[in-house]
C-alpha cells in the first residue's frame, strides 16, 4: 500500500476518542441525536444497574442530561431511531434503515436464527397490521414459563418479522418494544431505497470507520458483526477505496512488516484532537470500549465483565465499569445501589498508577455519577490499593 499515515500509539488514542465523542468542541454539539449520529450505533442491554447502557453512553460523553431527555430523544414521534442489529441489538438513526437491507435478507433466507419460525408468523403479521402498534404482552406475553430464551411463539414471531423488515421498532414503552408496519414508522422515501449488499458494506464501513477514527479490520468486522461473504465485501470496500478509509500504521499495533495495520477516517487525521473530557464511568457496553481485544490494544487495559463469571471466581465484580479519566481508562468500579446511597462494591485503580494523584478523579467520578441517577451519599466497600479509600467517600 502507498502513502500510509504513521501514528503513534497515543496519537491514534485521541483520533479514537474524538471519533466517540470523548473530547473535542464539537463533543457535545446536537445533544443525544447529534452523539447517536456520531456513534453510529449504541448497544442496547437489558441489565440496568445504575441505569440502562444506553442512558449511560449519553451520559458519559454529554454529562447530567436528564434519563427522561434522553429517552424521548432516541424514541420520540415522528421517530429519529429505530432498533435493530449491528454490533449487537442497537439503537441505529432511522435514516440509516437501508444500509441494513442487506442483513435483512439475509436473516430472510435462512428463516432461523434462535428459534424455528412458528407457522403462525404471517397471522401475526395481520394482526400487528390490524391492531398495532403492539407489545409482545398484546400478544399472550414473551415468555413460555422457562428460563430466558424460553419465548413465546408470538414474541419469536414478532422478532423474527423484525429482522426480516416487516415491522419495526422505533420506540418502547418503559422496557418493551412496541412493534408496529415498517410502512407507517419509516419514512417512504427510505423504504423506497433499494441498495445492493455491497452497497450496504460500503456505507457501513465508512460509518463504522468514522465512528471508530482508527481502527484495524477486526475492529471494523466486529463493530458491524461481518461474516462470511459479507466480511468479504468489507475487504473489497477497504482495499478499492470504496468506504473512504486510509490505510495508516499505528505504532505498537500487530502488523506484518512493511504494511499498514489500520484504516482511518482521513477527517479524523486532518486536525490535532485537542482538549480534555471529564472523569466517567463508562458501559460495559459503550463502543468505545464493546470490543475487548481492541480495548486492550488502544489503553492497555484488560477488561472482562465478569456477571456471567461465577461469584466466587470474579476478580473486579459483577457489573465493572471501567473509569475515563485524561483520556485513559485509570480503573473501574463495581456500583450498586442502595436507596439513595450510591455503593461502590470495589474500586480498583489500574496498576502503576499513583493513589494520590489520581484518587480525586475517582471520586469525582463516584460523586457525579450518584447525582446524576438521584443519589445523596457514597459508600465504598473496598478499594485496591487499600489507602484509595478514605479519599474516595468525602463529597467533592
Amino acid at each position: 500500500m502507498t502513502n500510509v499515515t504513521d501514528l503513534t500509539a497515543d496519537e491514534a488514542r485521541r483520533v479514537i476518542l474524538r471519533a466517540q465523542g470523548l473530547i473535542g468542541a464539537d463533543a457535545r454539539k446536537g445533544g443525544v441525536r447529534g452523539m447517536l449520529r456520531r456513534l453510529g450505533a449504541v448497544q442496547l442491554d437489558t441489565i440496568s444497574v445504575l441505569a440502562r447502557s444506553h442512558e449511560l453512553v449519553a451520559y458519559a460523553r454529554l454529562g447530567a442530561v436528564g434519563r427522561p431527555e434522553i429517552e424521548r430523544s432516541y424514541w420520540h414521534d415522528p421517530s429519529q431511531s429505530f432498533e435493530y442489529w449491528c454490533h449487537a441489538a442497537c439503537i441505529l438513526p432511522i435514516e440509516h434503515w437501508p444500509l441494513y437491507s442487506f442483513r435483512r435478507r439475509a436473516f430472510r433466507n435462512r428463516r432461523y436464527r434462535w428459534h424455528e419460525v412458528p407457522d403462525s408468523v404471517d397471522k401475526l403479521l395481520q394482526q400487528v397490521r390490524d391492531a398495532g402498534p403492539l407489545t409482545t404482552s398484546d400478544v399472550g406475553g414473551a415468555k413460555n414459563g422457562g428460563p430466558w430464551w424460553d419465548w413465546s411463539d408470538s414474541k419469536i414471531g414478532l422478532e423474527w418479522l423484525l429482522d426480516i423488515g416487516e415491522i419495526a421498532c422505533v420506540r418502547r414503552v418503559g422496557w418493551r418494544r412496541v412493534y408496529d408496519l415498517t410502512e407507517r414508522v419509516v419514512p417512504a422515501d427510505l423504504l423506497a431505497d433499494d441498495l445492493t449488499d455491497e452497497e450496504c458494506i460500503v456505507l457501513l464501513a465508512a460509518i463504522a470507520g468514522r465512528s471508530l477514527g482508527v481502527a484495524n479490520r477486526t475492529d471494523l468486522l466486529d463493530f458491524l458483526r461481518l461474516r462470511g461473504q459479507f466480511a468479504a465485501m468489507l475487504d473489497e470496500a477497504l482495499l478499492s477505496g470504496a468506504a473512504g478509509l486510509v490505510p495508516v500504521k499505528v505504532a505498537g499495533w500487530p502488523a506484518k512488516k512493511g504494511h499498514a495495520n489500520a484504516w482511518a477516517d482521513p477527517q479524523a487525521l486532518e486536525s490535532e484532537p485537542r482538549g480534555r473530557h471529564r472523569t466517567t464511568l463508562l458501559s460495559p457496553f459503550d463502543s468505545l470500549i464493546w470490543h475487548r481485544g481492541r480495548t486492550e490494544r488502544v489503553f492497555g487495559f484488560k477488561y472482562q465483565l465478569e456477571l456471567y463469571v461465577p461469584k466466587e471466581k470474579r476478580v473486579h465484580g459483577y457489573f465493572t465499569m471501567p473509569v475515563l479519566s485524561g483520556g485513559r481508562l485509570i480503573g473501574r468500579v463495581d456500583p450498586a445501589r442502595e436507596g439513595t446511597t450510591l455503593v461502590a462494591r470495589q474500586v480498583h485503580l489500574e496498576p502503576g498508577l499513583s493513589p494520590a494523584k489520581w484518587a480525586d478523579a475517582l471520586r469525582d467520578a463516584l460523586w457525579s455519577a450518584a447525582e446524576w441517577v438521584g443519589c445523596d451519599a457514597v459508600r465504598v466497600e473496598r478499594t485496591d490499593p487499600p489507602e484509595l479509600a478514605h479519599h474516595l467517600t468525602t463529597s467533592p
